[in-house]
C-alpha cells in the first residue's frame, strides 16, 4: 500500500517544503497539492520539484473549467520536466459555486469536457499535430468562431513522458465509471471500504470493461484523517467538521454531490439534517450531526492494532494508495505518523 498525503493550503513555501523532505525521508510516496479558490498549485508543485528527488507530486486537483485543455497539457509537461518525471495530474470537475463563483464560467458537461481534455493532453504529450473534432472542444477553432487563421501545431519540447498518470476525482456513477475507463487513477472522497463497492462497484465495472489494457490497473487514491494512539479517540471529531461541511455546506439543496454520497451510503436522513443545520448557520450542530459510523469508516484514527485493520479493509476493497491527514501539532508528530503507517503497509 502507498502513503500519500495532501498538502496544507495556508502552509508556507519554505516551511513546507522543509516539511515535505522530512516526510519524503520517512517513506511519503506522493504528495497532492490543492488548489480549489487558494494559492495555485503549479507553482507550489514547482517549487517542491527542486527541494524533493523522490516523492511524486500531484495535482488535487486541476479544475476543468479553469484552463483550456492545451494549458493543461503543457502545464502537466512542463511540471514532469521539472520534476523529472514526478509529476501526476490530477483532474477534477469541482462544483458549479467555485467555478461559476470565483471563475464565471459555466458549469457545463463535466463528463464530456473531461474525457475530451483527457484525449486532448494525451494528443499534446504525443507531440502530435494539435487537430480536435470534439462536441466541447474543436482545435484548431474553427473558421465561423475566430479568425480562421489557428494551426494545428504540436507541442514544441519532448516531454520527458508521453503517458503522464491522469486521476480523476470524481464521485457520480456515470463520472466514475468514465475514470475507471480512461484514467490511470481515481480519487473518490469519504471513502467507506466496507460499502464502496454496494455504492461504486457497478459504475467501476463498466469503465474497467472498456478499459485499454495499456493504462494498467485502476490505482484508487483515497483520503484519510490519521492518528494512532491508545489516547487518539477524541480526534474523531476532528473529523466531524470537515465531513459536515462537504455534507451540508458544498453545494445547494438539491445540488451537492457529497450529500447526495452520504445519502447512497445510506445515510438519507441524517444528510437531509446535517445540510439543514449547516446552511442555517448552525455548523457545530451540523459536525455533531455527522453518524459517528461514517467518521470512523472514513479515518485512520485508533490504536494501532485497530489501524492496522482498517487498512486491510481498504486494501481489501481495491485502495492502492491511502492520501492520509496526519492530525498532529507540528512536523515531527506528522512524520511520525507517516513513519508508523509506513511500517504498517509495509
Amino acid at each position: 500500500m502507498r502513503i500519500g498525503m495532501g498538502l496544507n493550503y495556508s502552509a508556507g513555501f519554505a516551511e513546507t517544503a522543509a516539511e515535505v523532505t522530512d516526510l519524503e525521508r520517512a517513506g511519503l510516496d506522493i504528495l497532492f497539492v490543492p488548489e480549489a479558490y487558494s494559492f495555485d498549485a503549479v507553482s507550489q508543485i514547482g517549487y517542491l520539484a527542486a527541494k524533493t528527488s523522490r516523492v511524486e507530486l500531484a495535482s488535487g486537483i486541476f479544475q476543468l473549467y479553469t484552463r483550456t485543455p492545451a494549458l493543461t497539457a503543457m502545464t502537466a509537461a512542463g511540471l514532469d520536466y521539472v520534476s523529472d518525471g514526478r509529476f501526476v495530474m490530477g483532474i477534477g470537475a469541482s462544483g458549479p459555486q467555485v467555478i461559476e463563483g470565483f471563475h464565471g464560467v459555466p458549469y457545463h458537461a463535466p463528463l464530456g469536457r473531461t474525457r475530451e481534455i483527457v484525449e486532448i493532453c494525451r494528443k499534446v504529450w504525443r507531440r502530435e499535430k494539435l487537430e480536435y473534432q470534439g462536441k466541447y472542444y474543436q482545435l484548431p477553432l474553427p473558421e465561423d468562431r475566430g479568425t480562421g487563421l489557428g494551426k494545428p501545431l504540436k507541442l514544441i519540447n519532448h516531454p520527458v513522458r508521453e503517458r503522464i498518470p491522469i486521476v480523476i476525482a470524481s464521485l457520480g456513477p456515470k463520472n466514475v465509471a468514465m475514470t475507471a475507463e480512461i484514467a490511470e487513477g481515481w480519487e473518490p472522497i469519504f471513502y467507506f471500504p466496507e460499502k464502496a463497492a454496494d455504492v461504486w462497484g457497478e459504475s467501476l465495472a463498466k469503465g474497467k470493461a472498456k478499459r485499454d489494457p495499456a493504462l494498467g490497473d485502476l490505482q484508487i487514491y483515497v483520503q484519510a484523517a490519521l492518528a494512532i494512539g491508545d489516547d487518539v479517540d477524541h480526534m474523531i471529531d476532528w473529523v466531524r467538521p470537515t465531513l459536515a461541511l462537504y455534507i451540508g455546506g458544498m453545494g445547494a439543496k438539491g445540488k451537492n454531490f457529497y450529500n447526495d454520497l452520504a445519502v447512497r451510503y445510506g445515510y438519507a436522513e441524517e444528510a437531509e439534517r446535517i445540510q439543514d443545520l449547516y446552511l442555517a448557520g448552525k455548523k457545530q450542530e451540523a459536525a455533531a450531526a455527522v453518524p459517528d459510523e461514517l467518521v470512523r469508516a472514513v479515518s485512520l484514527i485508533g490504536p494501532e492494532s485497530y489501524v492496522r485493520e482498517r487498512v486491510a479493509a481498504f486494501a481489501e476493497s481495491g485502495v492502492t494508495t491511502l492520501n492520509v491527514l496526519p492530525l498532529a501539532a507540528d512536523t515531527a508528530g506528522r512524520v511520525r505518523l507517516i513513519e508508523q503507517l509506513r511500517n504498517i503497509c509495509d
